[in-house]
């Protein structure tokens, strides 16, 4: 970190969730006479964009987003220090943002960081060790500040120095959220501007976190928008082909909107149905096409008989999801690029499609 500014208002960097104790914390911070600037790293995993910069705008903070897409995706495929209950890797995520905050920081001459963390309010990356290490493992030991809770940790150099009063630093421990609450309404902070902390992380989910751990094995390079995907839908696995059904009209829309031109799409016609996404990257053009073009019941190569197969395990779970999910037989719409077949199949039973479902 850089020594403190020889004139001029010294400068630190908040770290800013969207949640009410980040901004707290830079609240405190600020009315010490301190210049806070925000920095919000927005991941694929959270959305809390709007909130960072609505409580930022109230505190009256400039507000930094930075972006982190296949950076922290690698963080998430591969953490140091291993996950939480299902997907998340909480203290690689710190470790992750205070680097983020540390470089900003570098770059603008600011003296320390301050981040909303409360001593033991989540159980795998807010307890004294969890704090020690991801300091450390930011190369900030000593230089990040948490105001909430700082009158029972150690003194940091910002204290230390004299850079910051530790008479008005707090000593909150816990889950309960009254003292934050309360010192909202004193500080004249509204809760209307800041995120709740049910909103949660899609990583601590464990039907999201199933998906993406299926997608972390069935492709080596990951991207937001693979990532985008898992969020909407019903999601199969027929051997390395991923079927994604639409649950309504709005995921419906989203589907044909994320439609890549290597996707296969399905759908019932003049009835009620989803919309199916059969996914494959790594096929030829020419073979999904012969597929298309081909009928269930002709013979054909073993590499298209492979993708017909698919085709009419999704056409099948496609009629399953459809309003016509009752009837013995169902015309599924197949489309891809310019070719369209029509193929009649029986819709799939629930116990025929239970150990094809990732959740």
């Amino acid at each position: 970190m850089p020594a403190p500014l020889a004139a001029g208002k010294m400068k630190a960097i908040a770290l800013i969730s969207g949640g009410l104790d980040s901004v707290l914390a830079a609240k405190i911070v600020k009315d010490q006479g301190i210049s806070v600037v925000g920095v919000h790293v927005k991941m694929p995993f959270i959305k809390s964009e709007n909130y960072a910069i609505s409580s930022s705008a109230e505190i009256g903070i400039p507000l930094v987003i930075v972006r982190a897409d296949e950076e922290f995706l690698q963080v998430v495929r591969n953490p140091k220090f291993g996950y939480g209950t299902a997907m998340n890797p909480c203290i690689d995520c710190r470790i992750f943002m205070l680097r983020k905050a540390r470089d900003i920081a570098e770059r603008t001459g600011a003296s320390f960081i301050i981040t909303g963390e409360v001593l033991d309010e989540r159980p795998m990356s807010q307890h004294w060790r969890a704090l020690r290490l991801t300091a450390r493992e930011a190369g900030l030991e000593g230089f990040v500040l948490r105001p909430l809770s700082a009158k029972l940790l150690p003194r940091t150099i910002p204290e230390i120095e004299g850079w910051i009063d530790r008479k008005n630093l707090l000593a909150i421990r816990g889950r309960s959220r009254k003292m934050q609450i309360a010192l909202a309404r004193n500080l004249g902070i509204s809760l209307s501007h800041v995120a709740s902390p049910a909103g949660g992380c899609l990583l601590t989910n464990r039907e999201f976190a199933a998906k993406l751990r299926d997608l972390f094995a069935h492709k080596s390079h990951v991207s937001v928008s693979d990532v985008e995907r898992l969020k909407v839908g019903r999601h199969f696995r027929f051997k390395q082909f991923k079927i994604i059904v639409g649950r309504n009209a709005d995921e419906n829309n989203r589907l044909l909107s994320m439609k890549r031109p290597s996707d296969v799409v399905l759908e019932v016609p003049r009835i009620g149905s989803p919309i199916t996404l059969l996914e494959n990257e790594n096929l030829s053009a020419d073979i999904i096409e012969r597929a298309v073009d081909a009928d269930l019941s002709s013979e054909v190569d073993s590499d298209v008989d492979e993708v017909r197969a698919a085709i009419e395990t999704a056409a099948r779970i496609t009629a399953r999801y459809s309003d016509a999910r009752y009837m013995p037989g169902v015309e599924v719409i197949v489309r891809y690029a310019d070719k369209k077949q029509s193929f009649f199949v029986k819709p799939a039973r629930d116990d025929d499609i239970a150990e094809l479902r990732i959740y």
